[in-house]
């Protein structure tokens, strides 16, 4: 896929992410253009790499004001105690209103499969992602992907696609197709659910939890009790889960 990159020369004055913007095929035979947003580490040192974190938001951060997509998770890693422990680039793409990173249904306690290529706001943000790395000093071997609820979807489907590009995955309240599990039994993932969520339903997680280890794989899962929905403001808070995240270093070939 070719794409082309611009970059706003001005940075947003209340944001320390820089507003970006991708060109992609669209499905008509013609171009669309994506915008998205990219926080750097506050000092990059001449020579060194620093690591990603992709993230895909949810529902109702979808739009296209590049802008609602920096709620949750890109807002607290810009904060400056934040960065100063974990220097990082983070990558936040935007999905179109009433688009989906997986064209499937949420509130569905069955999977439905993989569709063969990509949603088109998906395939937009991968090539988000290759922009940046072809023109950033980012560590290819500390990728990590992260999202909820419809950026939980996005992850799971994002991470069987390519497997081998991530260091780890952070998959929060969504869910995947089982029959992908094979592809995701090395991938370091740590997964959280609330088993009180009325949005997505627990089961979406526990499955492919399950079907991750019968695949070989050892794959984390913390299921809260009693938290609704918002289970990533537990788990992107917690310190613990992002020492972990970024305690890892991509092992696949």
């Amino acid at each position: 896929m070719q794409t082309a990159s611009l970059i706003d020369p001005k940075f947003d004055i209340k944001s320390p992410y820089q507003d970006r913007m991708v060109r992609v095929p669209d499905n008509d035979g013609g171009q669309r253009e994506f915008r998205f947003r990219l926080l750097k580490p506050a000092v990059c040192l001449p020579g060194q790499r620093y690591p990603l974190v992709f993230f895909l938001h949810g529902a109702g951060e979808r739009g296209t004001d590049n802008a609602k997509q920096l709620k949750y998770l890109p807002a607290w890693l810009a904060e400056p105690e934040m960065q100063r422990k974990y220097p990082c680039f983070v990558l936040a793409p935007q999905c179109r209103m009433d688009e989906r990173w997986v064209d499937i249904s949420w509130a569905d306690k069955k999977s439905t499969p993989q569709a063969a290529t990509p949603t088109l706001d998906l395939a937009a943000a991968i090539a988000a992602l290759e922009d940046v790395l072809q023109s950033e000093p980012v560590d290819p071997e500390c990728l990590y992907l992260t999202g909820l609820s419809m950026g939980g979807y996005g992850c799971w489907d994002l991470a069987a696609r390519k497997p081998k590009q991530w260091a780890a995955m952070l998959p929060i309240c969504g869910g995947g197709d089982e029959r992908t599990a094979a592809q995701l039994s090395r991938l370091p993932i740590w997964c959280f659910h609330g088993d009180a969520d009325t949005t997505v339903p627990v089961e979406r997680s526990r499955v492919m939890i399950e079907a991750v280890k019968a695949a070989g794989g050892t794959p984390q899962y913390s299921e809260l009790p009693g938290v609704g929905h918002d289970s990533w403001s537990t788990a992107y808070r917690d310190q613990a889960v992002l020492d972990w995240l970024f305690a890892q270093r991509r092992t696949q070939p």
